[in-house]
C-alpha cells in the first residue's frame, strides 16, 4: 500500500519540505513518484526509517552523518552515535562555562577584566590559509575543518609549521552577520598553491596584542578590552584582528587556554596640525 506524501507527512511527524529534503539528500527515497503528477509516495515499512532520521535532527546530527550511520553496520553505527554524543557534551560543556561567566558579568558590571596591552613591531608572516566566508553557527565546524586541510596539506609536502596556528577575522560574524575568516599557520617557505588553501604574507605592522587566559567562548572580554584601549591611546585599526593559539585544546583543559590577540594598529594622525 502507498501513502501519500502528505498523510506520510503526519504519520513520521515530519514536514512535507523536510521529506523532500531528505529525498533530495538520499536518506528517504520514495517508494513511488508519478510520472505525471510528480507527487511522491511512500511504503508503511519506511516509517522506522523516518522516525531514525527525525530523532537524529533532533539532536542535531549532520545530514552527511545521519547519511553514513544509515548504510552503516551496527559497530560503525555504534561508533558514529558515540562520536555525536562526544560532540553534544561538549557543546553543553561549553555552554555550561558561558552561563558561569554570564553570571559573573552581571554580578561584577562595572568590572572590565584586566588585561596588560601592548604594542609591538611585527615582522611579515608568510603562512598557508584557508579563507572562508562562515555564520554564527557553522564557524566551529568551518574552522575545525579548514585546520585539518592545512596540516593534511603541510605534512603532505613535509613541511613543519613555523608557528602556532592562528584565525584572521576578515569580519565581524555575530548573529546577524555572516562573515569571511581565514585560518593560517605559518610556514618557512612559499609553496604552490592547493585547491583548497594557499600562501601568502601577512604585512608587517605594529600590532595591538594581548593575551587571553581562558576559554575561546570568553575571548570577548579581551576583544572589548582592546578596542576600548586602542581608542584611548590614540590608535586606530588597519587591518584585521588576529587570534594566535598558543596551545592545543585538545591537550589542555579550557581555563588552560592561552589565545594571543593581535591588532594591526597605526597613531590617529592628529588633525589640528
Amino acid at each position: 500500500m502507498l501513502i501519500p506524501i502528505g498523510q506520510f507527512s503526519k504519520m513520521v511527524r515530519l514536514s512535507v519540505k523536510a521529506l523532500r529534503l531528505y529525498a533530495e539528500q538520499g536518506l528517504l527515497i520514495p517508494a513511488h513518484i508519478d510520472s505525471e503528477t510528480n507527487y511522491r509516495y511512500y511504503k508503511a515499512s519506511q516509517a522506522k526509517r523516518a522516525e531514525i532520521i527525525r530523532i537524529l535532527r533532533s539532536v542535531d546530527m549532520p545530514l552527511k552523518d545521519i547519511s553514513d550511520l544509515l548504510e552503516a553496520d551496527s559497530e560503525s553505527a555504534e561508533a558514529l552515535l558515540q562520536s555525536h554524543r562526544s560532540r553534544i557534551l561538549s557543546q553543553l560543556q561549553a555552554q555550561e562555562r558561558m552561563l558561569v561567566y554570564l553570571k559573573s558579568l552581571i554580578e561584577n558590571r562595572e568590572r572590565i577584566m584586566p588585561y596588560e596591552i601592548t604594542v609591538s613591531s611585527a615582522s611579515p608572516v608568510l603562512v598557508a590559509g584557508v579563507r572562508m566566508h562562515t555564520n554564527l553557527t557553522k564557524i566551529k565546524g568551518d574552522i575545525e575543518q579548514a585546520f585539518g586541510k592545512i596540516w593534511q596539506g603541510i605534512m603532505g609536502k613535509r613541511f613543519e609549521p613555523a608557528g602556532p596556528p592562528m584565525l584572521v577575522y576578515h569580519s565581524v560574524i555575530d548573529e546577524v552577520n555572516d562573515g569571511d575568516v581565514e585560518v593560517c599557520l605559518p610556514v618557512m617557505k612559499e609553496f604552490a598553491a592547493d585547491e583548497d588553501y594557499g600562501c601568502h604574507t601577512l604585512a608587517a605592522n605594529d600590532v595591538a596584542t594581548t593575551v587571553h587566559h581562558g576559554p575561546y567562548e570568553e575571548l570577548s572580554s579581551a576583544y572589548h578590552s582592546m578596542h576600548a584601549w586602542i581608542a584611548e591611546h590614540g590608535y586606530q585599526l588597519i587591518d584585521s584582528p588576529r587570534e594566535v593559539y598558543l596551545n592545543d585544546p585538545r591537550e589542555v583543559s579550557p581555563d588552560q587556554l592561552q589565545t594571543k590577540l593581535e591588532f594591526p594598529v597605526a597613531k590617529v594622525e592628529d588633525t589640528d596640525n
